[in-house]
């Protein structure tokens, strides 16, 4: 999705030649970023968890470099810097709550890293923000996971979701989220494709703020979260919306007012 995107257009900038791999349900504008950069760009019919089989595939046969997700230490220390930014905007203190869309889960990871070690330097005082995955009802198995106390979680099945950036069945680094999550005393939690559909309207009609249906399912869940009294009133709240959403033309249907016979527009 977005990552093939920016690996190809980065890679472009810097000369390198990049092989992408896509689920074919990627959005048609990422997959149009990644053909106009150059990249090999490759689609599969599955999901994500079977774009990356064919990935390592390549990267054995081919030599290639695997820049997939969590198989090179850079994305993570990328990902960091949200957490520094959080901190810094806020005058070095921390929210109490943090949510972030979760997928394969490398923003959540990256930003409980950055927060750790904000804190190990005394740059930061007090608890951590407590840590939320946001994930879709139609692929959630972090949310199952956290539900059953469990340490990993297990292949979602038949996975399906209009946030593509979170239809991840199987995320690589789930130990890794489910141990932010318990860690910080988080949760995980799950928003249904109608309630991410809501949520891109009224943010666009009252914040001005056009976001991607996995920024949208974040602040579903912040609102379903603070309606059920885990989020507290006065409480400090950051949500992370992770893309623009006029990369998801297809998310969202918008039926446009007709002029009247007369050509004009009625009052």
């Amino acid at each position: 999705g977005n990552a093939g995107a920016a690996w190809a257009l980065y890679g472009a900038r810097a000369g390198l030649r990049s092989t992408i791999v896509m689920p074919q349900a990627a959005p048609a504008i990422t997959r149009l970023e990644t053909s106009l950069a150059g990249a090999r760009l490759y689609l599969v019919d599955g999901l994500i968890s079977d774009a990356g089989r064919q990935v390592a595939e390549a990267v054995a046969e081919q030599g290639l470099f695997d820049a997939s997700t969590l198989k090179e230490p850079y994305r993570i220390e990328g990902k960091k810097t949200m957490g520094f930014e959080i901190a810094e905007q806020l005058g070095w203190t921390l929210p109490d709550v943090i949510l972030y869309p979760t997928g394969g889960g490398v923003g959540l990871i990256g930003i409980y890293k950055a927060l750790r070690e904000l804190q190990e330097l005394e740059w930061v005082k007090g608890p951590l923000p407590r840590l939320v995955a946001v994930q879709a009802s139609g692929c959630a198995p972090i949310v199952q996971a956290w539900q059953q106390g469990e340490r990993e979680s297990r292949f979602w099945p038949d996975s399906q979701t209009l946030a593509f950036g979170i239809n991840v069945p199987k995320a690589l680094g789930d130990f890794l989220v489910l141990d932010a999550l318990y860690r910080t005393e988080g949760c995980a939690i799950a928003v249904d494709d109608g309630a991410i559909q809501r949520e891109i309207r009224q943010l666009a009609a009252r914040e001005g703020s056009f976001v991607c249906p996995e920024g949208a399912a974040a602040f579903a869940a912040a609102r379903q979260l603070r309606e059920a009294g885990w989020i507290q009133g006065g409480e400090r709240v950051v949500v992370l919306n992770t893309g623009a959403g006029i990369k998801y033309p297809d998310a969202i249907t918008v039926v446009p007012q007709r002029l009247r016979r007369d050509g004009r527009i009625p009052a």
